[in-house]
């Protein structure tokens, strides 16, 4: 056996072996003497079958691991076909019957970004909004023109003492001076005032809880303090004046009161637009008020004051007084 080995000869020693064996099962089953098939494969020969055999297992290996390598380009082929035709291009997502929805179960659902917006493919999450300031400021409303028109009134406790001079720097006006009918003016003032009449008959007194006071009329020239006005009475009956324009912002203060009646005072311009009002009552004695209108009117047009009874609590000449006006 060590000279088999030395010389090579596996396959020689093997063939020896099987034959020794086949000759001793042939002589125990028949007494038939042993044939030996006599091994001529040289050295040589048996290292090229060796290589023929490993080539070929080789190549069977290669092409298993071909085989497989296409089987799983084929089912990789298959798999993004069948993602890409479920997802819907962008003018399509959502159209048309047997589609998936774009975002599966994704009412109610919100998540890190928000909730889910329709439109967006899944796994994409909506624009990011701008950044808002923590505290906005609102815009400033545009300055008005100066010639647009406007109106407020609002009513107030007169003073004890007004001087009529100092409020009324553009124009002022006083009534019932010297009776009913007797009207006292600014000197030089604007003439704004316009006295247009009313209803009623006007009746002079001198029993204002309230004086007034000038330095610059016409045709009284001054007084320290004078408690004089006049008043008209029943309900509808009162007093009609009117300011007129300029195309700036003018502020006017009348001064008025009541006697156990409720007295209305209604401020609108001629230009047109809602009237605003005021109104001062007392049930059992008299009472004195300051009303100050604001308004803005072009030149031409005129702010329409009416101060009027409007209730009556006596019959006994309920009434609406009238001391003064001015402008400013």
């Amino acid at each position: 056996m060590s000279a088999a080995v030395q010389d090579g000869r596996a396959v020689e020693l093997e063939g020896s072996v099987a034959d020794e064996d086949r000759a001793r099962a042939g002589s125990s089953a028949g007494d038939t003497p042993p044939r030996h098939r006599p091994r001529a494969i040289t050295a040589g020969g048996t290292r090229s079958m060796l290589r023929r055999v490993a080539r070929s297992r080789q190549r069977r290996r290669w092409a298993v691991e071909g085989v497989a390598v296409l089987a799983c380009l084929v089912v990789l082929i298959s798999y993004l076909g069948s993602r890409s035709g479920r997802e819907p291009s962008d003018d399509q997502a959502g159209q048309g019957p047997g589609r998936f929805p774009v975002l599966p179960a994704a009412e109610g659902r919100t998540g890190e970004a928000g909730p889910a917006m329709p439109g967006l493919r899944p796994r994409q999450r909506p624009p990011s909004p701008d950044p808002t300031p923590s505290a906005s400021v609102p815009p400033a409303p545009p300055p008005a023109k100066p010639d647009s028109p406007a109106l407020s009134v609002s009513r107030g406790e007169m003073p004890a003492a007004v001087d009529l001079t100092a409020v009324g720097t553009r124009d002022w006006m006083h009534w019932g001076e010297r009776g009913g009918r007797s009207t006292i003016r600014k000197r030089s003032g604007s003439g704004e005032i316009i006295d247009s009449g009313g209803a009623g008959r006007r009746v002079g007194w001198d029993g204002n809880q309230e004086y007034v006071r000038w330095s610059d009329g016409s045709p009284e020239r001054s007084t320290h303090g004078s408690s004089n006005g006049v008043y008209t009475c029943g309900v509808g009956n009162g007093f009609s004046l009117a300011v007129a324009g300029s195309g700036e912002p003018r502020t006017v203060q009348l001064y008025g009161g009541i006697w156990m009646a409720r007295g209305r005072l209604e401020a609108r311009l001629s230009t047109g637009g809602p009237a605003s009002t005021a109104r001062l009552e007392d049930p059992y004695t008299s009472q004195s008020a300051q009303f100050t209108i604001r308004f803005t009117l072009p030149k031409g047009a005129r702010l329409l004051l009416n101060w009027t009874v409007e209730k009556t609590f006596t019959p006994h000449c309920g009434n609406v007084g009238l001391q003064a006006v001015t402008v400013r």
